[in-house]
């Protein structure tokens, strides 16, 4: 079977986001559509994979909403099921910035199409800033673009603060998964008095979406929040996988390691186990290998937990 995972978000008024919560849950289950979805005053995020036909039918659950009629979404297809339960979450922002007075309703930077960021990014006078967490950007990135080395968003307004200068770095370009952090990201710059701030409309997935590899500036793949851990130009399967012991991505060269055990340690957590937690995964791995060969789910894989971080970012 084929399923379709749509990824959304917007930024709009919703002081009743509270209420929503259960009426949305509910929709999705009826509809068999599992996934994620970040409500806050401050508008929706979310990724849910189901049938196409159930895909729509949410969408279109969640547009009859006047103020997110106008929800945009991007689709891709796997063969693989993504998400095994359906998450609504209140929160109080989409994309945790940690900064309330940054509202990307009142102003952003100025959205550069994929077709037209190449040649931004290859001026010389363009500082270029990968938003995204570190792990992420170990498993691809733009050339030439700088890592903030954050583990979070929330430590964004940090790294501003001690590495940028509205007279120094004149000109940023920014860019992130879908979009949606450097909405916050562009925002909060133009209120430290930066001036000529770009960002990648729909982020790397609307770039890897539309633009050929042979015409791509992207190195590597890009990490994205549930079973396929990451994808290539055309939004096909990438080549990792992720650690379930430390929920970070891995590449096939750690699967050769010597410290890599399916399920249980990467080459990055391997000596930091105790051995409780090691036998803990273990048991875990087994059970799981148990589910398969029974044709079933293991209810301990969760994908959504790949990384506790908001989605669509």
């Amino acid at each position: 079977m084929k399923f379709t995972v749509a990824t959304f978000y917007l930024f709009a008024d919703l002081p009743d986001y509270e209420k929503k919560q259960p009426l949305i849950k509910e929709f999705c289950e009826d509809q068999s559509v599992f996934g994620t979805i970040i409500l806050a005053p401050e508008g929706i995020n979310g990724t849910i994979s189901g049938e196409r036909k159930n895909i729509d039918a949410a969408l279109d659950f969640l547009r009859k909403d006047n103020r997110l009629a106008k929800l945009p979404t991007r689709l891709s297809f796997t063969n693989r099921k993504t998400f095994h339960r359906m998450r609504v979450i209140l929160r109080s922002e989409i994309v945790t910035l940690g900064d309330p007075s940054v509202n990307p309703n009142e102003a952003v930077g100025q959205y550069v199409e994929p077709e037209d960021w190449n040649r931004l990014i290859e001026d010389p006078d363009v500082t270029l800033i990968d938003t995204r967490n570190d792990y992420e950007f170990k498993v691809g990135t733009f050339e030439g673009a700088i890592d903030p080395g954050t583990e979070t968003f929330g430590e964004w307004p940090d790294y501003v603060k001690k590495n940028l200068n509205p007279e120094k770095h004149t000109k940023i370009a920014m860019f992130c998964t879908g979009g949606i952090r450097c909405e916050k990201a562009s925002a909060h710059l133009l209120k430290q008095g930066f001036k000529d701030v770009f960002h990648l409309r729909g982020g790397i997935l609307n770039y890897l979406e539309k633009i050929p590899k042979t015409e791509s500036n992207w190195k590597g793949d890009c990490f994205v929040f549930d079973h396929r851990v990451a994808v290539k130009h055309g939004l096909e399967q990438g080549d990792y996988e992720i650690c379930f012991g430390c929920r970070w991505p891995i590449s096939k060269s750690d699967l050769n390691s010597p410290k890599y055990e399916p399920g249980v340690s990467c080459p990055k957590c391997a000596d930091e186990l105790t051995e409780d937690r090691r036998a803990r995964l273990q048991e875990r791995h087994k059970q799981v290998i148990l589910a398969k060969k029974r044709n079933s789910e293991h209810i301990g894989i969760k994908p959504e937990k790949i990384k506790k971080q908001n989605h669509n970012d």
